[in-house]
This record gives structure tokens, sequence and C-alpha cells, in this order.
């Protein structure tokens, strides 16, 4: 990784702290005033992120029963985030990660993932 390289993702990851910080202390999403999904609003159907926003609040507060009542798939989704953001920063050090999560094959299996999330969370 170059120094340039390493300067943005250092700038990034700073990036994300902060707004986290600020998400984390200014907000609360239980009570309104944040966006709320659009087709869910439409066609009083859950999308796959429906409650992530209350979800990662409740995470970001330690909450995690909480967090998993608002939306259970946003816990893993965050950890699966972080990973494909990390071999992405990072492609030759890890190469055979990179070449693993980058295949059709796994690109299809996540939205395969999502799509069912999708279908489930609604007929319950």
């Amino acid at each position: 990784m170059t120094r340039t390289q390493q300067r943005i993702l250092a700038a990034a990851t700073l990036g994300v702290v902060a707004a986290l910080c600020v998400y984390y202390y200014f907000t609360d999403p239980a009570a309104g005033g944040t966006p709320r999904c659009l087709l869910k609003t439409l066609t009083g159907y859950d999308c796959p992120g429906c409650g992530a926003q209350r979800a990662l609040h409740a995470l970001l507060h330690g909450r995690l029963s909480e967090a998993a009542a608002y939306n259970p798939a946003a816990a893993p989704a965050l950890v699966l985030a972080a990973v494909y953001a990390a071999v992405e920063l990072m492609p030759g050090r890890f190469p055979r990660a990179s070449r693993a999560l980058m295949h059709p094959a796994a690109i299809m299996a996540v939205a395969a993932a999502i799509v069912a999330w999708w279908v489930a969370r609604n007929l319950c």
C-alpha cells in the first residue's frame, strides 16, 4: 500500500468514526426524526434494510438483543461489509480472499441471501 493510499485509508477511517460518534450522541432513530423507508411507506412491506438505523444505534449502545429485534440481519451485514471493505482496500494483502469474495458465485450468494431475507421477513 502506497503512502497516499495509507493517508486516504486513515482519513476515511477517521471520517467513519466521526460520523458514528455524531450518530451515537445526537440521534435516536427510535424517537423519530430520521428518514423512513420509502418502500415501506409506499407498499407496507419491509425492505431488507428496514430497521437498520435503529439496529445500528442499538449496536453502538451495546444493546445486542434490541438491535436483533429491529433487524436481525444488520450485525452480520456490518461484519460482511467490513470484510469486503478490508479486502478491497488491501487486495495485495489478501489476494485469495479478494478472488473468493469477488467471484461471481460469492456475489450471487450474497444477493440470494438478501432476497431470501427480504422474502422471509415479509412472510412472518
